[in-house]
């Protein structure tokens, strides 16, 4: 029904924000990483909107990002996942970071969503893997460029290794090692891999 709504931030609250359109005000849920890039004093917000109706209620949903809408509507699709979980697993997992742990089975990333458990994250990995990977996304990032060099089989692997034996996900060892110099031996790039994580 909204393709996307623009107006003025107003109101941001917990899992929602209002926006004032020309004196009405929508009141639209959406996830924490489309709050979080709300800046303080924004005059002008897009918010890229989905319009869910059920036998109680009539909500309204939106995200910053088309990417993050497209993923949100593709989550809703798995069956059991509704639309507050679809949201819980997109503040914690952009769109692309998601598409990734869908592809590569990473059940731990899904999972660190609130009230999104192993049974679920595993049939939104099997229902839209298949779709993802056909999908026009961009799965690169500036934490992809890590991720490529790690699979090169230097030092960096053998930490990132490390990292996943002691229980952090791929994602999260890739990440705390690509901050890292990779030139240094695996043992330091543990150490200093491990306090940013902590």
């Amino acid at each position: 029904m909204y393709y996307y709504i623009k107006g003025k931030p107003v109101l941001k609250g917990i899992g929602n924000v209002v926006i004032d359109v020309h004196g009405v005000g929508y009141l639209i849920n959406t996830s924490q990483t489309s709050l979080n890039s709300i800046k303080e004093g924004t005059n002008e917000l897009t918010m890229y909107t989905v319009f869910i109706v059920r036998e109680d209620a009539q909500e309204l949903y939106g995200f910053t990002t088309n990417d993050e809408k497209n993923m949100f509507e593709s989550l809703i699709s798995v069956s059991g996942v509704g639309p507050k979980a679809a949201v819980s697993i997109l503040s914690v997992a952009s769109p692309s970071e998601l598409a990734r742990a869908v592809i590569t089975d990473d059940v731990k990333k899904i999972t660190k969503a609130q009230g999104v458990g192993p049974k679920i994250a595993k049939r939104i990995i099997l229902e839209l893997r298949e779709k993802l990977k056909n999908a026009d996304l961009d799965l690169t990032s500036a934490d992809d460029e890590t991720a490529a060099a790690v699979e090169m089989g230097d030092s960096r692997s053998d930490a990132v290794s490390a990292l996943i034996a002691l229980g952090y996900s791929r994602d999260e060892a890739i990440k705390a090692v690509g901050a890292v110099d990779g030139e240094m031996p695996a043992d330091e790039i543990i150490k200093r891999a491990l306090v940013r994580l902590m």
